[in-house]
């Protein structure tokens, strides 16, 4: 391949796509489609880059799987005209789009960089046009004809992380995101490195499968000091629920009073999926290093590992959607799909 690439530049909305009308000084959209005109340092890249803008744009607070669909189409239908895919979205659920994603595009082999702003666009000091400009420009990175970061990641800030590893934990500042479980991917400094040893490569380069389907039977569950009866007998008792994500304390414990457990356990009966997430930012659920916990392993609970609950939402929705056994569901919650659990 020459060292020009071609580019998808793909606009679901949020902050990064606004700028100030000179006239009114009121946000408008950013138009995308001259985006090489209006940021000058792109053209050096050399690259061609073309855009897709969803009209109008979304606010990523009102994302739900229907766009994740559309996002995935569009990568699909465009997946052999392109060498990388940057998607601009909103920061308040770009974690669950970029683990939605990682788990929609089975087989890929391309970059696919999500990024977007804490400042819009168009603003004096806004951090937009560094996320984009790194942002094409790992997506554009290839050596030996093979792209260097060949899955679904977030560029924020200046750090590449695993997209179903991060987690958004600032609402003010520039480093919006985390990825607390996993090492960043790459750092862009006076010079761009990565740190390949934690990428993701196919074994294979075969074909892009995307999943369309997702599963709306689950529910999060987040304990808190106080839970009572009702409260558990709501949650538990959603008609045609298939999955719980159980968000416990620490290491994955929770209340051992006899009311509770036999609801948990009366819920597995039921074959109810219960999948045990930590509420900490870092660490991993132990099923059993803790009195507390054993008793949910005892009941049927199954480990999240180090997973996060926007990974874990997103894994569930695809599995659920499939025709899969329960227990093959079970299984395949507890085995790493796309980097989004470390080894145990």
């Amino acid at each position: 391949m020459s060292d020009k690439k071609s580019i998808l530049l793909i606009h679901t909305g949020g902050t990064i796509g606004m700028m100030k009308d000179p006239l009114t000084g009121s946000l408008v959209p950013f138009d995308f489609s001259s985006v090489v005109e209006s940021i000058p340092e792109l053209s050096k890249f050399g690259h061609n880059i073309d855009s897709v803008q969803f009209d109008p744009p979304i606010d990523s607070s009102d994302i739900h799987p229907g766009f994740w669909t559309r996002i995935a189409e569009i990568i699909e239908k465009n997946y052999s005209n392109y060498h990388g895919f940057v998607i601009l979205h909103g920061t308040d659920t770009m974690a669950y789009s970029a683990s939605a994603l990682s788990f929609m595009l089975e087989n890929l082999s391309k970059p696919v960089i999500f990024t977007g702003s804490q400042l819009p666009i168009g603003t004096l000091r806004t951090d937009a046009r560094e996320n984009l400009i790194t942002s094409i420009e790992i997506a554009a990175s290839y050596e030996n004809g093979m792209p260097i970061v060949p899955e679904v990641c977030i560029y924020f800030e200046s750090k590449l992380y695993r997209g179903n590893r991060t987690t958004k934990v600032n609402a003010e500042h520039f480093n919006a995101f985390q990825s607390a479980n996993y090492p960043y991917l790459a750092k862009a400094g006076v010079d761009l490195v990565y740190n390949r040893e934690f990428i993701r490569y196919p074994k294979n380069i075969e074909p892009l499968l995307v999943h369309h389907k997702f599963s709306d039977q689950l529910t999060i569950l987040k304990l808190f000091p106080g839970i009572n009866r009702r409260y558990m007998d709501t949650i538990l008792g959603i008609e045609n629920l298939r999955a719980v994500i159980l968000e416990t304390y620490g290491s994955g414990n929770a209340p051992s009073e006899d009311w509770f457990i036999k609801r948990i356990k009366k819920a597995v009966d039921k074959g109810i999926i219960l999948l045990d997430v930590t509420q900490c930012s870092r660490g991993s659920v132990e099923l059993g290093r803790y009195e507390t916990s054993r008793t949910l392993l005892e009941a049927g609970v199954i480990s999240g590992y180090d997973i996060t609950t926007e990974a874990a939402t997103t894994k569930l929705m695809i599995l659920l959607a499939q025709k899969l056994e329960t227990q093959e569901i079970k299984m395949l919650l507890n085995k790493s799909l796309k980097g989004e659990i470390s080894p145990h």
